[in-house]
């Protein structure tokens, strides 16, 4: 199995999911600059986060229109796995890959803190290492992190199993019915704010971010790992 992590001007996250990747699956993992118009060689990209073009307009408004973008949409049609950690949902959903928009914090503060979430659905490439109704704790970091959907598109997001996260206990963002992470209809295509790559290591507060990874190559290698 072999990963791709997108950098685009501003990502500062990227080498967090490369360690993350290295460390947990021992894997090839590469960073491919926002640049390149080709990721057939990879079976998973991981957009990570940061500020990409300084968040200017709005969070991924300019880097859904990065080269690397006619890729990744590519690979999500060939039903690749694609995750979006932070500032990466935030381009996906620009790039129209997941439904709804990131407005900014209802407290309009930038959130840094260990967040526990629900797992609520263990059925996906994501998240088959993990139980439903799961409490993990992953780190957040973000200003803008207030998922919102109008309520047609979130009834269609409960009845299609595609809230992946919530938040619990507390709501950091504002973010409508505690969601922390969505995935497309399709199941290969996540979006989520929380950090799993920064939850690998006890030394970094949780390893709950392990099985995250664990669970995409034990699917890859069930779908894919005999060809």
């Amino acid at each position: 199995m072999r990963f791709a992590v997108p950098v685009f001007p501003g990502s500062n996250c990227d080498v967090d999911c490369l360690r993350a990747v290295e460390d947990v699956l021992g894997v090839p993992v590469e960073p491919v600059w926002h640049q390149e118009r080709s990721l057939s060689k990879y079976d998973a990209i991981i957009l990570p986060g940061g500020f990409s073009y300084g968040d200017y307009l709005r969070t991924g408004a300019l880097a859904r229109f990065s080269p690397v973008m006619d890729s990744v949409m590519e690979a999500a049609e060939w039903g690749k796995l694609v995750v979006g950690i932070c500032n990466g949902f935030q381009i996906l959903l620009e790039a129209g890959l997941l439904p709804g928009a990131m407005r900014r914090n209802d407290h309009l503060q930038f959130r840094c803190d260990i967040q526990p979430l629900r797992v609520e659905n263990a059925e996906l490439p994501f998240t088959r290492d993990y139980r439903e109704g799961e409490i993990i704790h992953i780190p957040i970091a973000h200003g803008e992190g207030n998922y919102y959907c109008d309520e047609e598109t979130l009834a269609e997001l409960k009845q299609h199993n595609q809230i992946v996260f919530r938040y619990t206990g507390e709501n950091p963002n504002g973010s409508v019915d505690d969601i922390a992470g969505i995935v497309n209809r399709r199941g290969n295509v996540l979006g989520m704010m929380p950090h799993p790559e920064r939850a690998v290591h006890d030394w970094l507060g949780s390893v709950d971010g392990v099985r995250f990874f664990t669970s995409m190559l034990a699917y890859w290698e069930e779908n894919h790992g005999a060809a």
